[in-house]
């Protein structure tokens, strides 16, 4: 029975370092803070210019995704969804999310280390700080 509790204890530890590994080395999101918005207000402005200039003008980065907002959020963080098209329920592609006031947003998931993720980190805190347009 000795055997199997070092084993176990060996495996355990292996995992903890493992998961530590992981984690440090994700790419960290880019945060922005707002001048004198609420986190509601500052992703209603987010999530209606990205569907305008990402969606509604068939922009060719986005063809393959839908917008999912979910700005009622009970907890603070009123965020919008990039999710694939093909599986609307699977994981999102990109989240940008607020919170605070004033705001301070972030915007992670794999769309961000891909090649539109400068252009989505641009887009976002031009939005972020009351410019419209595309």
């Amino acid at each position: 029975m000795r055997p199997h509790l070092v084993t176990g204890l060996y495996s355990a530890a292996t995992l903890t370092a493992l998961g530590l590994l992981v984690t440090s080395c994700g790419t960290h999101a880019p945060t922005v803070t707002t001048d004198q918005h609420s986190a509601l207000s500052t992703m209603e402005r987010v999530m209606l210019s990205a569907n305008a200039c990402w969606f509604k003008s068939a922009d060719p980065a986005f063809a393959g995704y839908q917008l999912a907002p979910e700005l009622n959020s009970y907890t603070g963080r009123p965020r919008i969804l990039v999710v694939d098209k093909k599986h609307p329920t699977g994981r999102p592609s990109l989240v940008v999310q607020a919170e605070g006031n004033p705001a301070q947003l972030q915007a992670f998931g794999p769309m961000m280390s891909g090649a539109s993720g400068g252009r989505i980190t641009g887009d976002v805190n031009r939005w972020a700080a009351g410019t419209k347009g595309c």
